[in-house]
């Protein structure tokens, strides 16, 4: 299985009628990244039935320019990390592969289709060191990952990296960073309410109105309105 056969089978699906979708989902800003026309639908089956690619193919498709291909990339990325199948050590290349080209995955999708599995449950009983140096990155969708891999985590009930992680990102100035720890948080929130609203406490007067509103959104109606009354009040 080679990158070039990958992509000669995603170029069999390609559409005109799916060429402006990079415009809506794509938000790198890259000026480079274009769209090939295809489906997510045909993209993921593409790389599920691509699943076996080995490591240095998959690097190849992430040296595309083409949104589609490098999200095939990734896709085939996650089937192979969630594999029950899959080495420890094919695990651990997974991992590296992602972080030693994070470049190529500027974009919010990227990371939330491959950073739970390739990267969160790596670490499930490693330490977890990395995802605070991908939190204080200049790169905003590391700081992404930084929070979307501690999905893994909380999975499994273990939440004290996503509201730590949380804490270091809450002012972020990134609008799609603000949505992944929004989001993170509600979803911890949900394992324990109480450190949702000691979190909430801390910061619902200054954290930005994207993270407060994806945080607030699962909470009782009473609930929720006590903390909107507290960033009336800041």
């Amino acid at each position: 299985m080679t990158a070039v056969q990958f992509i000669e089978k995603l170029s069999t699906f390609r559409n005109e009628k799916e060429l402006n979708k990079v415009e809506k989902f794509f938000k790198g800003n890259d000026g480079v990244t274009k769209a090939f026309g295809v489906k997510f639908g045909d993209v993921f089956n593409t790389a599920k039935e691509f699943s076996g690619m080995p490591l240095e193919e998959i690097s190849k498709l992430l040296d595309s320019d083409f949104y589609e291909v490098r999200m095939g990339a990734v896709s085939i990325m996650d089937f192979q990390a969630g594999n029950k199948k899959t080495t420890e050590e094919k695990k651990k290349q997974l991992f590296d592969l992602y972080l030693n080209r994070h470049d190529r995955l500027n974009n919010w999708d990227f990371v939330d289709r491959g950073a739970r599995n390739i990267i969160g449950e790596y670490l499930i009983d490693r330490p977890r060191g990395i995802l605070y140096q991908l939190a204080g990155s200049e790169d905003p969708w590391k700081r992404r990952t930084a929070i979307v891999s501690t999905h893994a985590f909380i999975r499994r009930n273990d939440i004290e990296d996503t509201f730590t992680i949380a804490e270091i990102l809450v002012h972020d100035p990134n609008e799609l960073v603000n949505k992944a720890v929004g989001s993170w948080v509600r979803e911890a929130g949900k394992k324990n309410t109480g450190k949702l609203y000691l979190f909430l406490d801390q910061y619902a007067k200054t954290m930005p109105s994207v993270t407060f509103s994806y945080a607030t959104e699962k909470l009782d109606p009473e609930t929720k309105r006590h903390y909107k009354d507290l960033r009336k009040k800041a």
